[in-house]
């Protein structure tokens, strides 16, 4: 019984708008004139902020010069200091492996990938790096000349203790 009434009451909800303008069929147009068939949205002549074309914001140049930057806090991961923008990082094939793995590194004279990501979740070493660190840019980015979004006051262990600066061309 309460269905019935709901339904009955839906209905009626709907057909009101209908009774109140005289029972005229067709299609009611959006400024509540009866009858009348829009053939598109109204569109004001001129531009119109959709159509304009922008130019694309400027992105950060990549520095690729090689240089092994100091890391800002402990524990960071290791920035990439060369391109990474072709290389294919998926289930089939790490590109990044072919100079950073263990085997590979006395040839490319690249960075060895680190012991960590040779350790599953409980501390087991593997043969090869673990599932769970096999996709690099997850945590290492390529390093770029962007100016940091907000101030950072932060200083290192070395500053804190007032050590020698580091070393010139370090960031």
């Amino acid at each position: 019984m309460k269905t019935r009434i709901l339904i009955a009451a839906l209905v009626l909800t709907a057909a009101i708008p209908a009774l109140l303008m005289g029972g005229v069929s067709g299609v009611v147009a959006a400024d509540g004139k009866p009858g009348q068939v829009l053939s598109g949205p109204a569109v004001s002549s001129g531009p119109h902020p959709i159509t304009l074309d922008r130019p694309a914001e400027a992105t950060n140049r990549e520095i690729v010069d090689d240089v092994k930057r100091v890391r800002n806090y402990a524990d960071q991961p290791p920035l990439i200091p060369h391109a990474v923008r072709d290389y294919q990082i998926d289930l089939n094939i790490n590109k990044c492996l072919t100079c950073h793995d263990r085997r590979n590194v006395e040839g490319s004279q690249a960075p060895m990938v680190s012991v960590t990501h040779f350790q599953d979740r409980d501390g087991q070493t593997l043969g090869t790096v673990s599932p769970r660190r096999y996709f690099c840019t997850q945590c290492h980015v390529p390093q770029t000349d962007a100016k940091p979004i907000v101030g950072n006051r932060f200083r290192d262990f070395d500053a804190v203790l007032g050590a020698a600066p580091a070393k010139e061309g370090a960031k």
